[in-house]
């Protein structure tokens, strides 16, 4: 018997392809669920499902921009449309924004570091919470926040803001959902090893080693199996949380 069987289940994950989007889609396509991702970038979406289509299931992509509330619309009717349904939403998409000291930048670019990572997971849980609600359905939405939500993030702080005001949300939407058997939490990775974090400066990778209770950095294979929980039965009575999956950086007094 597998405790994590997903057959049946439908799990949308924005920014699924790539790196811990991709991970997340990896993990709910090995355990049976049909996945659909969507992402900004047409041939890594087609390269996505190639690659997820080799564990078996059903797999689709939608080029979708989930910062354009208007698009999240019309992509979210077009993917129901095709897959009939969706049970867990894993809104992740996100970046970092524009970095440097909260002076040097632009209210442009600070609007714009929250339109990526707070308004983007607003867009997508807004249809996807009106679609559960309608189908009188049980249901799981889990956005990615991130360890930055917690600790101090110098010369970051719109990314750090955002990170921790998605907490805020999935709070206040585990009261107003849980009745309606709908479950609403959050991942806060910590670094992990992705072709974005690769690209940091070898001090702050070396940094995050050292903060690590374990001495080592997060792989993308770590994030699949969190990604499984929290879309399967086994989450039911876990709503209104963050996970921290960081190695214990968060708690390294050094």
């Amino acid at each position: 018997m597998n405790l994590f069987d997903l057959t049946g289940q439908v799990a949308l994950v924005t920014g699924g392809n790539g790196g811990i989007g991709l991970a997340f889609a990896r993990g709910l396509a090995k355990s049976g669920a049909t996945v659909v991702i969507w992402g900004r970038n047409e041939q890594k979406n087609a390269e996505a499902v190639g690659q997820l289509r080799d564990f078996g299931g059903t797999v689709a992509a939608f080029v979708c921009d989930v910062t354009d509330e208007q698009q999240v619309v019309k992509v979210f009717a077009e993917t129901v449309a095709h897959v009939s349904k969706i049970d867990v939403c894993f809104a992740n998409a996100g970046g970092s924004g524009k970095t440097g000291m909260l002076h040097k930048i632009s209210i442009d670019d600070w609007n714009a570091v929250l339109n990526l990572n707070l308004n983007s997971v607003v867009n997508t849980y807004k249809p996807m919470i009106a679609h559960l609600l309608e189908r009188k359905a049980p249901g799981k939405l889990i956005v990615t926040s991130s360890e930055a939500a917690v600790l101090g993030t110098g010369y970051a702080a719109g990314y750090g803001t955002t990170k921790a005001a998605v907490l805020g949300l999935t709070r206040a939407l585990a009261i107003e959902l849980g009745r309606n058997n709908i479950q609403v939490n959050a991942i806060l990775p910590g670094f992990v090893e992705t072709d974005m974090s690769v690209e940091t400066s070898a001090p702050f990778q070396e940094a995050a080693r050292r903060r690590s209770a374990s001495g080592q950095i997060g792989t993308l294979e770590q994030m699949e199996g969190v990604a499984v929980f929290l879309a399967s039965k086994h989450s039911d009575f876990m709503t209104g949380q963050g996970l921290l999956l960081d190695g214990g950086h968060s708690i390294h007094p050094m």
